[in-house]
């Protein structure tokens, strides 16, 4: 059967990166809406009602309009937003994370896509917490550097249109919207300091957390990472020198596949936690369509 989905903005930034990659299955028929009804809610609800999954990729205060809707309506959704990130109600959709957060996609009718920051740094945060390696109770720094293009169409139309230019950091008073979803996902008992910087360069991004630990905490460290992955589609622990000396945040672009490595001093103390990613890739788009294809029980690589 050809499932049927319906991606309400398609024409954002997200949109149009599932549109590319669903484009051409033959497993699946696209619901798109004239230029002159995209913002029609009867329309959109009409063609969410029509789809098999609808994909919303829209600011979160479009979504907080039209998603209580989608629900009452039983239809399947998956929010690419922030607003549904630690909603009980809501399946998180990092399948990675655990064989109950797969199930949970799977079954699930409502799913909130993870944000870019936070899916890199869950990724290397809960495994080490769940193999006891790092207590819940612990404060941890998070730093983190993303392509422009994670900031919306304000954020790239300011560097494509030569209004800022280099890097900067933000976001320093600990009330970025993505903090509820790193301590929480990542099983924290309180949020990690965050600090986020933008690079001049459109998409791809490294998230880093330094530690100091006892001598071999790094190389322990490896290990429960490479355990928790073994045999994930997406995920991969590779040794850091795979990196290459100056690790380029764009060495995964266009993929869905995120890395997530560890370094040290000699004697394996001094620890940095790393995971590589596309901020639109496994950080956006990428993880909506693998979503999408676990939603609908398909081979989860399809499209990506």
């Amino acid at each position: 059967m050809t499932a049927q989905v319906f991606i309400d903005g398609e024409v954002g930034t997200t949109g149009l990166q599932i549109r590319a990659r669903l484009q051409g299955r033959d497993d699946l028929r696209l619901i798109s809406l004239p230029e002159d009804r995209r913002k029609n809610m009867d329309a959109r609800l009409e063609a969410a009602d029509a789809a098999d999954v609808a994909i919303l990729c829209l600011p979160d205060a479009g979504v907080r309009e039209i998603a209580p809707e989608l629900a009452r309506m039983g239809t399947r959704v998956i929010d690419a937003s922030s607003v549904h990130r630690v909603d009980p109600d809501w399946a998180y959709g990092f399948p990675e994370l655990s064989a109950e957060a797969r199930t949970a996609v799977s079954e699930a009718q409502l799913v909130s896509n993870p944000g870019c920051y936070p899916t890199g740094a869950i990724s290397l945060i809960k495994p080490l917490i769940d193999a006891g390696l790092i207590s819940a109770d612990e404060g941890l720094c998070v730093n983190a550097v993303s392509g422009y293009t994670g900031g919306g169409k304000s954020l790239i139309a300011e560097f494509e249109g030569g209004e800022e230019s280099g890097v900067f950091v933000y976001g320093t008073s600990q009330t970025h919207k993505h903090l509820p979803e790193m301590r929480l996902r990542s099983g924290l008992s309180k949020a990690p300091i965050f600090v986020p910087s933008v690079g001049d360069y459109a998409q791809g991004m490294i998230v880093q957390i330094p530690l100091y630990r006892d001598a071999g905490f790094a190389q322990a460290a490896f290990e429960a990472l490479a355990a928790h992955y073994d045999g994930a589609n997406f995920v991969k622990a590779v040794a850091r020198d795979t990196m290459g000396a100056r690790i380029d945040p764009r060495r995964l672009n266009d993929s869905n596949v995120m890395e997530v490595t560890v370094d040290s001093d000699a004697d394996g103390a001094a620890t940095v936690l790393i995971a590589v990613l596309d901020n639109l890739g496994k950080g956006a788009s990428g993880a909506a369509v693998q979503n999408l294809n676990i939603m609908l029980g398909l081979d989860e690589t399809l499209s990506l």
